[in-house]
């Protein structure tokens, strides 16, 4: 077990496959280091063609304090303990200052599913950081995505079985669906 792990992410919406990945991660070092990507779409928007979906608001409907707040809820009902982690902005789309924002000793894991996955890796190794790919799987074997989940939100279907209890919560309790509605709205 590594002293420091790092994962990143959109999280947009904090779903089961992601909380896979998370603890995946957790269990190969003591303190993990949660990084969340395009943590403003303005300042940190997506500066790569495979990096679909790190420009609109409609697929990024959520804050970083949300997200945060969602994760950290999550953590703490799958039995993560506050000292087990941090979560931090990790600015994928300026990878220049990635090093500024997370331990430079740190092990950085990554899952692999897209094209944008495997950039994200070079990204990475190309600043010298160390990274373990957990898994590589087919786009198919990939399991249910932030956007399939606010899909079902925006069409008003069943989507609460795929995110931890305390982010359908969290969602409900903040009116999330109604935002994520009105920007599939706008955008159609």
């Amino acid at each position: 077990m590594v002293e420091t792990g790092v994962i990143h992410g959109r999280f947009q919406i904090f779903h089961l496959k992601h909380m896979e990945y998370l603890l995946a991660a957790k269990m190969r070092c003591k303190k993990l280091y949660i990084g969340i990507t395009h943590s403003d779409i303005v300042a940190f928007a997506a500066t790569s063609d495979l990096d679909e979906h790190g420009t609109t608001k409609r697929d990024n409907p959520l804050t970083y304090f949300e997200r945060f707040e969602m994760i950290q809820g999550a953590l703490a009902d799958f039995g993560v303990t506050r000292e087990e982690y941090e979560i931090l902005p990790f600015p994928i789309s300026q990878p220049d200052l990635i090093p500024q924002y997370i331990p430079r000793d740190a092990v950085h894991y990554m899952s692999i599913t897209s094209e944008w996955d495997e950039e994200r890796l070079q990204i990475l190794e190309r600043l010298g950081l160390t990274t373990e790919v957990l898994w590589r799987r087919e786009p198919q074997e990939k399991g249910i995505t932030g956007t399939e989940v606010r899909k079902l939100i925006a069409e008003d279907k069943d989507w609460k079985q795929y995110v931890p209890k305390t982010v359908s919560e969290y969602i409900t309790e903040h009116e999330i669906e109604k935002r994520i509605r009105s920007l599939n709205y706008l955008y159609e």
